[in-house]
């Protein structure tokens, strides 16, 4: 079970490079050559505004409703399994 919770903070890696798509986005790890897709734009934004927040804080500022949460908790523990985010200090 991932550790990751609404109080948790990520930030985007600093070699990953976000290219926004009708669709949501294309992430590329230039350190470990991974591309991921985020599917939809409101996961581009949670992702987009993670770097000056909490996980709760940036899913309640992209509009994400209460219930869809878990959702997103799982999306964003995949990036983080595959560097795509990383930890930061509160």
């Amino acid at each position: 079970m991932s550790d990751l919770t609404l109080h948790s903070t990520l930030r985007v890696h600093p070699r990953v490079s976000i290219r926004p798509e009708p669709f949501g986005a294309l992430l590329y790890h230039f350190g470990t050559r991974q591309l991921s897709f985020l599917k939809s734009p409101q996961l581009l934004a949670v992702v987009e505004g993670i770097d000056d927040a909490t996980v709760g804080e940036a899913l309640a500022a992209a509009g994400i409703p209460d219930a869809q949460f878990p959702a997103y908790l799982r999306a964003l523990d995949t990036l983080r399994a595959s560097e795509m985010l990383v930890e930061s200090a509160a």
